[in-house]
């Protein structure tokens, strides 16, 4: 998430799969970026669950949350938080309330997001071979500090909101991305994480990151194309303030991007206001231009939202969801905005001078039903150019390209139980060549009960 309010704010996690690890076992990640809980203890924030004291990373686990993300700026003067010491006080935290840990490396001294990426002041003189370098070793130096002292993450972001270009000068466009350079530096990242997860025996999850699900497919695609292959999570940013699609078409991206690249995918940020009365005197960034119809700006309007957001992200496939700064709440703390917060409105705990915990924390503890996998079996006649569409993938985007191999496809993908899914292969980006056979409609059909294969010979 980035704060600056003179432009659209997008806020800001794998060689080896955690066995571990909650979401890749079966059960979703439930989580909160606190990010602010460190500083917001500081200025003497107190916040309470049924009439209780707690942090909030004891607020998150009691509620039935099992993640939590923490962001890290490299030399960021203008703050003592979000430092590499203020990281590890986090990681204490969350390790003492049983919590896993996601570390998001901004790669700036600064707000890296989707419209900024400041490279940092100590790498602006760095050439491109000199600044691959820093990267590999700001990421490496960072984790063996961290493994030194039991605080190795269990996910690793390599960038924020990468959209455009990475380290790059302040107040750029970044775009068209520089592929061969942006490629370069996320893999030194990349790389310097897995040396790390190999050192320590401890698995390390990647998350590659970009803000906005209507961004997802066409810059995975070109990193794809650019050899950015080794990670294990696309990560998204969703907020209805930047987004146009709706909750049931995000849903239908999340699936899209599972099952084209054939990587997890979790929303690793999102808000929603429970009030459109600022907190303090600076004023609130989510206001009725980030309101959906049908959840309107109340306790219960944010539950409702919350829920059926992350509901929908499980339903597709996705392994979990993540809340932007629950615990960014009103002290008497400036910020560059002015006295209090920007966020009081979009946080999960209340107004006052004991900020009591909201019913938007029933995410975290609520049951999700279990999508079923479909596995799509293909034989591809020689010289086409197969293109796959299904109903449950279609996001607006029509078919996307699907790789043979030995005239075969094999694509993976997931629905909820008692769905009935209309698909087709396609020679070519168009719906003019279709290859499987097909009823009168054109495309084929099948109801998913269970874990289901199917199976069927393409041709012209």
């Amino acid at each position: 998430m980035s704060l600056h309010l003179s432009c659209p704010m997008v806020p800001a996690a794998l060689a080896v799969l955690l066995s571990s690890s909650s979401a890749l076992a079966g059960a979703p990640y439930l989580g909160a970026d606190l990010s602010f809980a460190n500083e917001m203890a500081d200025c003497g924030a107190v916040y309470t669950d049924n009439g209780q004291a707690a942090n909030p990373f004891q607020i998150l686990r009691r509620h039935g949350g099992n993640l939590i993300r923490v962001r890290l700026w490299n030399n960021p003067d203008w703050t003592r938080y979000s430092t590499l010491d203020d990281v590890k006080k986090s990681i204490r935290l969350a390790h003492e309330a049983g919590l896993q840990v996601l570390l998001d490396f901004h790669y700036s001294d600064d707000w890296a997001d989707g419209d900024n990426q400041p490279i940092p002041k100590a790498w602006e003189r760095l050439d491109q071979a000199a600044l691959v370098q820093a990267v590999h070793d700001f990421t490496r130096d960072t984790l063996a500090t961290l493994a030194a002292e039991g605080l190795t993450p269990d996910m690793v972001q390599v960038g924020n909101e990468t959209n455009g270009d990475i380290l790059r000068a302040p107040k750029t466009e970044g775009k068209p991305i520089r592929w061969a350079r942006n490629a370069a530096l996320l893999n030194a990242g990349i790389r310097a994480v897995r040396e790390a997860a190999a050192a320590t025996g401890h698995p390390i999850q990647i998350m590659l990151h970009v803000a906005q699900p209507e961004n997802l497919e066409a810059w995975f695609a070109d990193a794809e194309a650019a050899g950015v292959t080794d990670f294990d999570i696309i990560g998204l940013s969703y907020y209805r303030k930047w987004s146009r699609q709706p909750i049931t078409v995000m849903g239908r991206t999340v699936n899209r991007m599972a099952t084209r690249f054939d990587k997890h995918v979790l929303l690793v940020e999102t808000a929603y206001p429970w009030t459109l009365e600022p907190s303090s005197a600076s004023p609130s960034v989510l206001g009725d231009d980030s309101l959906d119809p049908a959840y309107p700006a109340t306790p219960a309007g944010q539950r409702a939202y919350l829920l059926d957001v992350t509901r929908t992200v499980i339903a597709n496939g996705g392994i979990g969801m993540v809340y932007w700064a629950p615990d960014w709440v009103a002290t008497q703390c400036r910020t560059r905005w002015g006295e209090g917060t920007t966020w009081g409105n979009a946080a999960l705990f209340g107004y006052g001078a004991q900020h009591a915990a909201l019913p938007g924390w029933d995410y975290v503890g609520a049951h999700y039903p279990t999508p079923m996998p479909v596995t799509f079996r293909l034989t591809v006649p020689a010289g086409a150019t197969p293109y796959f569409w299904a109903d449950f993938l279609d996001n607006g985007a029509g078919g996307f390209p699907v790789k043979a191999k030995d005239g075969r496809v094999e694509i993976h993908a997931t629905v909820m139980p008692g769905t009935t899914i209309h698909y087709q292969l396609f020679d070519g980006p168009g719906f003019e060549h279709p290859l499987l056979p097909a009823g009168k409609d054109g495309v084929a059909t099948r109801t998913v009960t269970t874990a289901t294969t199917i199976t069927a010979k393409a041709g012209h």
